[in-house]
């Protein structure tokens, strides 16, 4: 592949909400580029994206799939990315390597917002950007209005390059605003130039000016042009809109019908004419975007798949990746471009392109990959905090010694998931985005791993302390045939301020309990605290020695442990113990528009709103800082979620312990804690 062959590659990610008609834009894009003689169906289960068994079930992109194609000599690669936001890590690590994006939406003013996460991440990386309003045939609103809507969640301005025409409330065609040039739909070939119609040439003529207007705020020469009423030339327009989408300055708007593949030509051909080679993308950033350099690779997705192992799909970013070459010391064990699920293996692969690459141990997901040593990791996406949890456990217990090596395979095709052994609840935990995105995890554990689980919602680690000071005794005897046994304590039971934690102290005079067996009180004392009065490990307790006896033949350690463990259940019960709950430091993130909802939902929930504030850099949106009781967080993404189009999200971290009220308090002693206040 030579230089001219590098500037003819396009990567380009396909994004956008759920339902937007992402998978179907990829299948209408792969049949007119000719990679397919035959579009599948979503609903059907037989697109090239959406291939996996998950997102076959549940008719929704799970994961990120890829596609090659080539059309009037240009190489696509397409990367159509899940809509969901339970699966936005997918998307944003694959965006990391795309050298531009369509972003499908549908022409519903009511969901615009949910564009604003994803435009927001598209302008933080300066990652070029198309908008294509799908689905058209079934739109209520004026596309003017449909455009101006979405310009409020847009920093960039965006220019619709296309007008509709629209006959007895349908869409028929469009006129290209550039060459002013109308066309009309035909479904299995390309639109037939047709008349202007007379009807909207006032309303092209005024979209045509406002396109020019907008574009000419980045060029003076063609703001010139406009003062003094010249008609710049075409080749002039199309530049312009090359060298402001390739600086992310822009976001050129497009429409149609893809499942018909209405609009998908003109798409098509503004990649090819607009689109920034990977040239400009690596120069971003900073790279050298030549083939005669040391090869250097970034990692976008890792697989593991039933054939042939691990596979991890690249972008390579400088030089040349050649099958068997080392990168970071692993062997590539094969090179191939991907459509869907085939693999078409290769021997090389040059800058810009991506690719999948065999065997490629223990690279992750997000990694910088080189031939050659001291390569600067490069820049990726940020691990997403996760927000929902379930305690999982095999369903047959013999399973339990391969959940570890099958989780770790799990974690490295989705960085987004997090598993932990609770030190307290001893339960094993499997975090993420949501209900859907746990439920996928399981999936892959069942049919990948032969792993199936059960599940149930976390228990709360709940934790005991006490109000009041006691004193209590402790005696244990026991007499055998050889030596008996034989300790005597008197312990002194304080209460200490939240957060201290434990302390072991000891007053004895004349040795009335021996050095050597004070360690074993210690140990007695600590071994009840791990299950209280309450049945909670107990914390903030002051617990002093101050008195015992013993005997010089029948005492020992482990007697003494056994008396303190005595004393403990006597005077625990007489501190007033009560119950206390993790609280977890939230900042919720919402547009503010929902900020009311979201304090109403916050205080819903017991929680105690700390304040809010606009975000300086997300206009128009606004964050909650709150405490919340862990036990009320396990839908609480499920809730912020559908107050706001399923946009809100938030971060979290422990904070501290606080008494849990005394009208819950019954209610979770009744349940042993396992019960989750609704």
């Amino acid at each position: 592949m030579n230089q001219n062959a590098i500037e003819n590659t396009r990567n380009v990610a396909i994004v956008g909400p759920y339902s937007s008609g992402k998978t179907t834009l990829l299948e209408s894009l792969l049949f007119l580029t000719g990679a397919i003689t035959r579009k599948g169906k979503v609903t059907e289960g037989n697109t090239i994206g959406d291939s996996s068994p998950e997102a076959k079930e549940r008719q929704m992109s799970v994961e990120v799939s890829t596609a090659s194609t080539t059309y009037q000599d240009i190489n696509f690669t397409f990367l159509d990315c899940p809509g969901s936001i339970e699966f936005a890590q997918e998307t944003y690590n694959a965006l990391v390597g795309a050298g531009a994006a369509i972003i499908v939406c549908e022409p519903v003013i009511e969901r615009v917002l949910t564009l604003a996460p994803l435009l927001k991440f598209l302008d933080d990386w300066e990652i070029p950007h198309l908008l294509f309003i799908n689905k058209m045939d079934r739109s209520n609103a004026h596309f003017m209005d449909v455009l101006h809507a979405i310009k409020e969640v847009s920093s960039r301005p965006l220019i619709p390059l296309q007008y509709p025409i629209n006959r007895n409330g349908s869409l028929v065609g469009y006129i290209d605003l550039i060459t002013e040039q109308a066309y009309h739909y035909h479904q299995g070939s390309p639109a037939d130039p047709v008349p202007l119609p007379d009807d909207l040439k006032e309303e092209e003529h005024a979209a045509r000016q406002e396109m020019l207007e907008t574009i000419a705020e980045f060029d003076d020469h063609l703001l010139e042009e406009l003062l003094e009423d010249i008609d710049p030339p075409q080749d002039e327009i199309i530049q312009d809109l090359k060298l402001e989408l390739s600086a992310d300055q822009i976001v050129p708007v497009f429409f149609g019908i893809a499942d018909q593949d209405y609009g998908v030509r003109p798409l098509l051909d503004a990649l090819i004419k607009e689109a920034p080679a990977p040239a400009i993308t690596a120069s971003r950033r900073g790279l050298t975007p030549t083939t005669d350099h040391n090869t250097i690779v970034q990692i976008l997705k890792t697989y593991f798949t039933a054939q042939g192992g691990r596979l991890s799909l690249v972008r390579v970013w400088q030089g040349t990746l050649t099958d068997g070459m080392l990168l970071n010391g692993v062997r590539a064990g094969g090179i191939y471009r991907i459509l869907g699920q085939q693999q078409h293996p290769i021997t090389q692969a040059m800058v810009g392109e991506i690719v999948a690459v065999g065997r490629l141990e223990g690279l992750t997901t997000g990694m910088t990959a080189s031939n050659m040593n001291g390569v600067a990791e490069l820049p990726k996406a940020h691990r997403l905090k996760p927000v929902y949890a379930l305690a999982i456990a095999p369903e047959n217990r013999k399973d339990e010694v391969k959940l570890s090596g099958a989780m770790s395979k799990l974690l490295e095709e989705d960085p987004s998931l997090y598993w932990e052994q609770h030190g307290d609840t001893k339960e094993v935990i499997l975090w993420g985005q949501g209900e859907i995105h746990l439920q996928v995890a399981l999936d892959r554990l069942r049919r990948k791993y032969n792993l199936p689980m059960t599940t149930h919602l976390p228990h709360i680690p709940y934790k005991e302390t006490i109000r009041q000071v006691s004193k209590s005794h402790g005696r244990y005897k026991h007499q055998t045939g050889g030596h008996g046994a034989f300790g005597d304590v008197h312990l002194e039971i304080k209460p200490l301020p939240r957060g201290e934690g434990f302390h072991f102290h000891e007053t004895i005079v004349g040795g009335v309990v021996p050095r050597q067996y004070i360690p074993g009180v210690e140990v007695g004392v600590r071994e009840y605290l791990s299950h209280g009065p309450l049945g909670f490990p107990v914390v903030d307790v002051d617990v002093t020695l101050t008195d015992g006896s013993y005997h010089s033949v029948d005492s020992s350690e482990q007697a003494f442990k056994m008396a303190a463990r005595i004393a403990m259940s006597e005077g625990m019960p007489k501190c007033k113990p009560i119950l206390l709950e993790p609280v977890v430091s939230v900042i919720v993130t919402a547009p503010a528009e929902y900020t009311s909802r979201v304090l109403q939902l916050v205080s819903g929930r017991r929680g105690q709103i700390l304040g809010y504030e606009g975000l300086s850099n997300w206009k128009g949106w606004d964050e909650v800082m709150a405490h919340l009781p862990q036990a009320e967080m396990q839908n609480f993404i499920v809730e912020l979620r559908s107050l706001t189009m399923g946009v809100g999200f938030f971060k979290w971290e422990y904070d501290h312990l606080q008494e849990v009220p005394d009208r819950l308090t019954d209610h979770i002693l009744a349940t042993n804690g396992n019960g989750h206040h609704k």
